[in-house]
């Protein structure tokens, strides 16, 4: 099969096509032939290399959440599972290949009308988008600021905060053109990338969640209101100054929190409950689902190069 490895971290090019045997499913998985596969922000930066620290090697393949239709299941897996169309959680890695696979308690069927496309557009960013909300315990009628709002998670973030009755919805982002994107889908209020530009945008904010971390992230620290909370849930502008937390004891009266969330913290029966509501929102069109391109599998570097020139709203997805 037609598989997308890391044969040399840093840029792009550094991803190649290779050729692998078809995986057999172990105990407790399903093989799925992929219809769909998410480029994802954590992708980028394992390419990069800079999470080599943490363990990932030369010749890792990438991807995180695929879709498509179930061809074999493992020891212990119910034959029931073989010809459905699911979407799957593969890990921090594997899924840029034509042939997946994934463990059955990270797989969840398709309902009738969403599309595998659709499906690894919205299934890792929603549980992430829900979750970083509730982590930050934002209420109905607080003020929530989403930093870096163009990626799949900000655009799922300024949804469901919208939704979730926000006083207002204000986002960080690099293009008037992207700004009225965004409040097409429920932003309020949009900022450039420093948090400037909408002089009637709200002085602070009760909540920040940010995608983007990097050497601004401290600054941001100065927009939170008393007893404001700023949830980071990616690295996309790598990581904040050493002494970033200098910033929010300097204002120790502000009574101000700051977290970081991942949701491999999150019991995988809460991520599918949540995961099925969304993709169920999704189905009746409350929940949209913003791709920025498809791309063929093998054109994988191209998906790299966009995200890494920051060009991409939504999501890119891969076909094989």
């Amino acid at each position: 099969m037609k598989a997308v490895a890391i044969q040399s971290f840093g840029s792009p090019s550094g991803l190649a096509v290779i050729d692998l045997p078809v995986p057999a499913p172990a105990d407790g998985q399903v093989l799925i032939a992929t219809e769909a596969i998410g480029v994802g922000g954590v992708d980028v930066l394992i390419r990069s290399g800079a999470l080599a620290d943490y363990g990932f090697a030369e010749g890792h393949i990438p991807g995180s959440e695929v879709a498509g239709t179930v061809t074999a299941v493992g020891d212990g897996v119910d034959t029931s599972w073989i010809g459905r169309r699911v979407w799957a959680f593969t890990g921090v890695g594997g899924g840029y290949v034509e042939q997946a696979v994934a463990p059955v308690d990270e797989v969840l069927p398709l309902p009738a009308g969403l599309s595998a496309v659709d499906a690894v557009t919205l299934g890792s960013s929603g549980v992430v988008a829900h979750f970083a909300l509730a982590h930050a315990h934002f209420a109905p009628g607080e003020s929530v600021l989403v930093r870096g709002a163009a990626g799949s998670i900000g655009v799922t973030t300024v949804q469901l905060a919208a939704r979730g009755g926000a006083g207002a919805v204000a986002v960080t982002t690099s293009s008037a053109e992207r700004g009225d994107r965004l409040r097409k889908l429920g932003a309020t209020h949009v900022l450039d990338r420093s948090g400037e530009g909408d002089a009637d945008a709200p002085p602070g904010y009760d909540v920040i969640v940010d995608i983007v971390a990097g050497a601004d992230l401290p600054s941001f620290f100065a927009r939170l209101n008393p007893n404001g909370r700023m949830v980071a849930v990616g690295m996309v502008g790598g990581p904040p100054p050493a002494d970033f937390g200098m910033t929010m004891m300097a204002a120790f009266r502000k009574s101000m929190s700051f977290a970081t969330f991942s949701a491999d913290t999150v019991p995988v029966s809460d991520r599918r409950a949540v995961r099925a509501g969304q993709f169920a929102a999704a189905g009746r069109g409350e929940l949209e689902m913003v791709v920025h391109e498809l791309l063929p599998l093998d054109q994988a570097v191209s998906a790299h190069r966009k995200m890494d020139a920051g060009e991409v709203f939504g999501r890119i997805v891969l076909t094989p």
